[in-house]
């Protein structure tokens, strides 16, 4: 049987001479960094009171170099023997520059930096800061403060990768993975059990089969940083389990700039080789369709096969009736990035800052012979697999992505603080599959050939007001006004489906490809998702004695959801008595799809719209919490419970034709208790316990009887009306070793229990056909290990490497009941083991870094098998699961700086290029009593190499 080593495997010569070339690029830039260890460390103070000051941020300056004094106000800065000038900030002091510090190889230069209080006068010109969490350091002093469990990166560790969007960059985060290329992963839960908040405000969904937030919508480059609280807290929404993402967009400079970037690169499966595609409306390539593809105004609200005269009008033109496949050379990737930042002082103090951005990017890549396979159950007496179906397809992508972020800032003193930030995002897809195999399901083997002309375009908006104040009596306030929209339009996916004539030797056309009835179809599909949110924080400090200071908190938050999903499906139908009997054997675009065929009577459209298969729903949210923050010794106590009440409306049709619907509600109330502990062994050393209840609800495509037909699943998916909602409870213990200010160390332990967790499952419908659903399984439980090491190698004398090194071991099972068809089994979409490693290399004087990054997720199911619960029956009679294998990721980065004003990238991304796997392991006892495993490959292809490279010019 075929086996694959899924340890890194360098496959061909190319990839032997590129991988060597990568290292030996890479061992060069080591070897100019093994210097003796040079540092500037001290004291700092407030120059007035001689007090020490904690949280004063010291760093070279123009580098991204730097670190934060500690809670005795000690800092140490490493750095290359030279002549720096050094920066100090702090809130309240005024900035401080001490220029001309040389430093001495193997030699430490000490520094005491005084503060000087900001001063105020008649005519007051007040210092401000804002809390910057862009760079390592503040990241991580930002996790060090929280009182709950955090996992992070920031847009200094995000170019050091040169990830592309959130989707690549949140990969980096221990137990973190993604699906499909966007969707979340966190600790081995899929997309539904996870939330999303950008900019501390509700994000829409962008799918219409569950909840789940598209995370390549948002480009790297408006990303400040991505934070992951993994423990449950009060002021946060009860519907999260796995990670609670909370993505952060730029917000105000520290400095008026504007840069522009181009970027270009190629994929070695797409560029140089023939691209086919079907040619599309003018707005393509800003991601979205003029038209060209929508229904005609011609067709009516519901077409009626009765009426001759307008059949006849809508088959010749309600419909965009270009089916040519043509072919072409696809130009190299073509990316561009504008961002302008100004920053205005007023005079008494007030502080304006502006954050603007486009992004746009045209990709094309291309898979071909993806083999796409189905099986039946394992025939266990010839050990042989039984295919249902098994096809090879070529598709051809296109996808385009405009962005857009403005951020807008005041703060009108040290005390008010207001912010109106905005981000849009448009993608378009368009992509065409042509597939051919053999299909099995009718007793004999079948050649089949399938075409799928594919666009579809989603739009997002995200747009929050906020304000922060600081009251009387150092009270704090927040409040969050927000805003999202997200739509999805996919007008006009056309499918044709040719299957061999397997009828008798005297048929003339014996085995060649015809069409039947219904088989050339149009669908047509639009999604709108609305979602109103406002919220606040309050805050109120009490003293308990000298010693003891507790905060009070307690807030609101309210949120209303909008949803509307609507269908229309089309069939071409021809009449068997006017064309002769080789017409349905002819080439479907150039003999059968032309213009003198179309009209009543002849090739004809019909509408198969099932009404069902649409809906409408809302969902009211509200919530409010109390909690409380005791810091005793060494201990943090934090504690609280938030409650919600949450009502989801679903209005669906009742019958296929029919105008009558009726409304589903599904209510829940409950409350949900959280508690987070620390405690500081030292300074640098913490211990975190954390527990919490949280929900899982379901979504309003879940419990809709809608239903959609997946080409790549070669299924339907429908919903089911009787799901309830899952509770969870979720326990942490996590230990923190912050060894510098740029440096963690930390080992986490976790377990969740679940009662009734929602699963994918299967109905089936007899004759090879399988239906998609979701269930409420009995319970599950989750139980894993993660590690997270961010480490300077200057202490092995590597100056100017560092390593980044993040992994999880975890361990999953569902049950089922009695009545379910399914058996116990890991949760979908767990992978037993996460690893992300990267070395990076950054050099100051030179102002160049480089980085070698490796990810591996161990494998995991993507699809649900079919167990048979039939009296007798055994493993044998069973469909197993299907896993996505594991794969070796490696990516390489260099990026150079010249002057203050250019920086150029490159990067080679999956260097490796090893297939991608999809697997089932089916079973069998044999006649001996002895247990078999075998595999059988369902999915695989290769995504190719992606090489790219990138000019930014700084003003």
């Amino acid at each position: 049987m075929h086996k694959t080593n899924y340890f890194i495997s360098l496959n061909s010569r190319g990839h032997y001479y590129l991988f060597k070339a990568v290292l030996t690029v890479f061992t060069l830039f080591v070897t100019t960094t093994l210097f003796a260890q040079t540092s500037i460390k001290g004291v700092v103070t407030d120059s007035k009171t001689g007090e020490t000051l904690p949280g004063v941020t010291i760093s070279v300056k123009n580098t991204t170099h730097g670190v934060i004094s500690d809670v005795d106000g000690n800092y140490e800065l490493n750095v290359g023997p030279g002549k720096y000038t050094i920066t100090a900030s702090c809130l309240s002091y005024s900035p401080l520059e001490i220029t001309d510090i040389e430093t001495k190889k193997g030699e430490n230069t000490d520094l005491n930096i005084p503060m000087q209080e900001s001063l105020q006068s008649l005519n007051e010109v007040v210092v401000m800061a804002t809390a910057q969490i862009n760079s390592e350091v503040s990241l991580l002093n930002s996790m060090k403060k929280s009182t709950g469990i955090v996992s992070g990166v920031s847009s200094q560790q995000i170019s050091k990768n040169q990830d592309r969007d959130a989707a690549e960059v949140i990969r980096r985060i221990p137990g973190i993975s993604i699906m499909d290329n966007k969707f979340i992963v966190a600790r081995g839960l899929s997309q539904r059990y996870n939330n999303v908040w950008v900019n501390n405000s509700a994000t829409p969904s962008s799918e219409s089969d569950t909840r789940s937030f598209s995370f390549d919508l948002i480009p790297s480059s408006q990303i400040e940083n991505i934070m992951i609280v993994k423990s449950p807290q009060p002021e946060l929404p009860a519907d999260f389990s796995g990670g609670f993402v909370k993505v952060a967009t730029k917000g105000i400079p520290n400095e008026n700039s504007m840069e522009i970037t181009y970027g270009t690169g190629l994929n070695t499966q797409t560029h140089f080789k023939d691209f086919k595609y079907n040619p599309g409306s003018p707005t393509d390539f800003l991601g979205f369709d003029n038209g060209l593809r929508s229904i005609g105004s011609i067709v009516p609200p519901r077409l009626n096969s009765d009426d001759k005269e307008t059949v006849d009008a809508v088959s010749r033109n309600g419909f965009n009736n270009n089916w040519d496949i043509k072919t072409k050379n696809p130009l190299p990737d073509q990316r561009f990035s504008f961002a302008m930042n100004r920053r205005i002082k007023k005079e008494g103090g007030q502080l304006w800052g502006l954050t603007t951005a486009l992004n746009y990017s045209n990709l094309n890549r291309t898979l071909t012979n993806m083999r796409n396979a189905q099986y039946e159950v394992y025939n266990d007496i010839s050990d042989q697999v039984e295919p249902d179906n098994d096809y090879s397809d070529d598709q051809y992508n296109t996808n385009v992505r405009v962005g857009a972020m403005a951020n807008l800032s005041f703060i009108s003193n040290n005390n008010n603080h207001y912010e109106f930030q905005n981000i849009f995002n448009q993608l378009g897809q368009s992509r065409y599959t042509l597939r051919h195999g053999t299909d099995y399901t009718s007793g004999r083997e079948k050649r089949q050939e399938r075409e799928e002309y594919l666009y579809s375009s989603r739009t997002t908006y995200a747009g929050q007001l906020t304000g922060k104040h600081t009251l009387p009596f150092a009270d704090k306030l927040d409040w969050t006004l927000g805003f999202s929209y997200a739509n999805k339009n996919q007008p006009d996916r056309r499918m044709i489906n040719r299957t061999e004539n397997a009828s008798t030797d005297e048929d003339p056309f014996n085995g060649q490809m015809f069409i039947s009835q219904a088989d050339i179809e149009r669908n047509f599909i639009k999604l709108n998702e609305y979602t109103y949110n406002a919220g606040a924080n309050y805050s109120h400090d009490l003293k308990i004695n000298s010693d003891i200071t507790t905060t009070l908190k307690g807030g609101f938050y309210g949120e209303y959801k909008t949803k509307d999903y609507k269908t229309r499906d089309f069939d071409y139908l021809f009449n068997e008595n006017y064309f002769p009997y080789s017409f349905r054997f002819g080439n479907v675009v150039k003999d059968i799809l032309i213009p003198e065929n179309f009209g009543a009577g002849k090739l004809y459209i019909n509408e198969s719209t099932n009404n069902v298969d649409s809906y409408e729903g809302n969902n009211k949210l509200i919530a409010t919490y109390l909690a409380v923050n005791i810091p005793y010794k060494k201990f943090n106590i934090y504690a609280g419970a938030r409650f919600e009440h949450d009502i989801m409306t679903l209005t669906n049709y009742t019958s296929g034709t029919g105008n009558e619907t009726k409304d589903s509600e599904y209510k829940t109330t409950d409350i949900f208790p959280s508690l987070n502990i620390s405690y500081n062994l030292n300074k640098d050393n913490i211990v975190r316990f954390a527990y919490g209840m949280s929900i899982n609800r379901p979504e309003f495509r879940e419990v809709s009887p809608a239903s959609y037909y997946d080409f790549d699943l070669f299924n339907r998916i429908t919903g089911n009306p009787d799901l309830k909602a899952a509770y969870i409870q979720n326990l942490d213990l996590r230990y923190e070793f912050y060894p510098s200010a740029s440096e963690l160390i930390s080992v986490s332990i976790f377990y969740k229990h679940f009662e009734n967790p929602i699963e994918w499952s299967f109905i089936n419908t007899g004759g090879g056909a399988r239906v998609f659903t979701f269930e409420n399984a009995l319970s599950a439980h989750n139980l894993g290990v993660e590690i997270d090491v961010k480490k300077q190698l200057d202490f092995i004398g590597l100056k100017n490497l560092s390593v980044v090194l993040n992994g999880s071991l975890i361990s999953s099972k569902v049950k089922f009941d009695e009545s379910s068809i399914e058996d116990e089994r890991p949760l979908q979409g767990q992978s037993p083991f996460l690893v992300n490693a990267g070395f990076f290399y950054q050099n100051d004087p030179m102002q160049l870094t480089a980085g070698l990054m490796y990810n591996i997720i161990g494998k995991r199911i993507v699809g649900i098998g079919l167990k048979s619960k039939s009296e007798g029956s055994t493993v044998n009679d069973d469909i197993p699961d299907m896993y996505e294998m594991p794969r070796n990721v490696l990516d390489f980065t260099v990026t150079k700086r010249i002057g203050k004003s250019i920086e150029i990238a490159a990067s080679i991304k999956d260097i490796l290029s090893q297939d991608i796997f999809y697997k089932q392991f089916p079973k069998f006892i044999d006649k001996e009593g002895v247990l078999h495993e075998r595999e059988q490959i369902t999915r695989q292809y290769n995504p190719g190499q992606n090489i790219s490279i990138s000019a930014k010019l700084n003003f």
